[in-house]
């Protein structure tokens, strides 16, 4: 990938996730360096008026009527970094922790911030050089900014706190920053401030899920379409005509995907002609209703990008320089818009892992699978097929039930009721990435049971009467799960198949 030119336009999900997940490098543009430039003369010509100006010559929060001298301010920048610099727990991933850094560098450099253009630069030389600070998960009430987690990254720009290398070793930030030739940022008037508060944490995890969830989708689609097929279902009820009449958003995109993974089946046309012609009027709601509760996750995930467009769109800082010079305080860094539509989706894929998981059991039940042996069991009795699989489906998606409540209606106040409204959007992205690999593991045992019905059915891949699409995913299974047969450890087939649904190769 060409590095990635920073400027004041808004940056994308797909960019974020490049330089959070995939290591892509960044640089400056002159733009950039010239609105920052602008918006830190204004701080300057602050610096010795007796107008008291929040964050340039006063304290923090509920501290704010505190005027600080001049010869202090530097103390009162590094003070505040190290302070709430106070996360706690297990460690953040390294890609939410890039996402954010990139997040906030990005709003430096729209000119909003009031910081020097080497504070910017110094962060785009950690993002580039993979000093990743460590940061634990809890510390962000998602308002006043991601705070701590922004506050640990400003601590390793200043060369203090820890940091992990591009090699993923921990190690003191000074230690880590000398080896890869970057100098540590002494903070000026305003900056440590404007390090830490913004959206930057949840909206990089937002924005990730979003890519996440819509390959998901897709997959969920595939699925569907395997298990149809594979329980001998119907393909009519995906007509087209019939999902125009309900012109609900990623209805008929669904009902289409799906339609076109069972174009060509052989199994599906023997349906209309066979045993069950006559006595199949309709699939259960699992396999009759896909298209109608994918869609809505469709729709779900279209109004959290349009969220997502904003905030990357957005210059969240208190206080802001505004472009006619004013340094005013405000609320823009309250995280609600974001924190919502991370419980949203979080709402959304654990429905769509919920109905996953009751085709799979369909499968595994003789009375309702169509002539399949009891759970697909090589030997019933002796082998206990896939029984234990769809445990495993089933525990994962009472956990997303439980991810799935809201965390952003649980507001707690602080800073002795100065933020007494708070958003917990980054509690609200934490489980969702937790949802989503619940989803991809759902999905995936799905896939993995899928296959082994239809090779059952026709005999394997190579006898296969599945459609073409179809048969291209069973294929790419089989590269790394061998066929039906006698009970054999099974985790490793869930785990391999899990990577095919997290990489997005099951598509072909």
């Amino acid at each position: 990938m060409e590095t990635l030119l920073i400027a004041p336009s808004p940056l994308t999900a797909q960019e974020l996730l490049e330089v959070a997940r995939l290591d892509r490098k960044i640089e400056l543009s002159p733009e950039a360096l010239n609105a920052m430039e602008k918006s830190r003369a204004v701080i300057d010509s602050l610096i010795h008026d007796d107008k008291p100006h929040y964050g340039v010559s006063t304290g923090f929060g509920a501290l704010a009527t505190m005027h600080i001298p001049v010869p202090m301010r530097a103390q009162l920048q590094r003070s505040l970094i190290r302070s709430h610099a106070a996360s706690s727990g297990a460690e953040v991933d390294r890609e939410v922790i890039r996402g954010l850094m990139l997040n906030r560098l990005h709003t430096m450099v729209t000119g909003h911030t009031g910081v020097r253009p080497v504070v910017a630069e110094t962060y785009a030389a950690l993002l580039n050089a993979g000093i990743t600070p460590v940061v634990g998960e809890y510390g962000s009430l998602g308002c006043s900014g991601d705070l701590a987690p922004l506050s640990h990254c400003a601590l390793a720009v200043m060369g203090e706190g820890t940091v992990r290398d591009a090699a993923g070793v921990s190690m003191p930030a000074a230690e880590a920053l000398a080896a890869a030739g970057i100098t540590p940022v002494q903070l000026a008037e305003k900056e440590g401030l404007a390090l830490i508060n913004g959206t930057d944490g949840m909206l990089a995890m937002l924005a990730m899920a979003s890519l996440d969830i819509a390959r998901l989708i897709d997959i969920a689609d595939l699925a569907a379409a395997m298990s149809v097929e594979g329980l001998l279902g119907t393909d009519g009820v995906f007509a087209a005509d019939l999902h125009a009449l309900r012109p609900q958003f990623g209805q008929a995109e669904s009902a289409a995907a799906i339609a076109g993974h069972l174009a060509g089946s052989k199994l599906i046309e023997s349906v209309k002609s066979g045993e069950h012609a006559f006595t199949r009027v309709q699939d259960a709601y699992s396999l009759r209703c896909a298209p109608q509760v994918h869609g809505a996750v469709r729709s779900t995930l279209a109004h959290a990008q349009s969220v997502a467009v904003a905030e990357f769109g957005s210059a969240i800082d208190n206080p802001a320089v505004t472009s006619d010079g004013r340094v005013e305080s405000n609320g823009n860094f309250h995280g609600a818009p974001v924190g919502y539509v991370l419980d949203f989706l979080a709402i959304a894929i654990a429905d769509l892992a919920s109905m996953s998981e009751r085709r799979t059991d369909r499968f595994l039940d003789k009375a309702r699978s169509h002539g399949l042996n009891p759970f697909l069991a090589d030997d019933p009795g002796v082998d206990s097929g896939h029984m234990i699989a769809q445990y495993t489906a089933a525990g994962i998606v009472s956990e997303m039930k439980r991810l799935a409540v809201p965390a952003s209606v649980d507001s707690i106040p602080s800073s002795a009721m100065q933020e007494d409204h708070v958003s917990m959007g980054w509690a609200a992205g934490l489980k969702l990435r937790k949802a989503i690999d619940g989803a991809e593991r759902v999905l995936a045992i799905e896939l993995l049971t899928a296959a082994r019905a239809l090779d059952m059915r026709d005999g394997g891949v190579a006898k296969s009467q599945s459609s073409p699409s179809i048969t291209a995913a069973r294929s790419v299974i089989r590269t790394v799960v061998e066929g039906p047969g006698p009970d054999r450890y099974i985790s490793p087939e869930i785990e391999a198949v899990t990577q095919l649904v997290k990489s997005g190769a099951v598509l072909g």
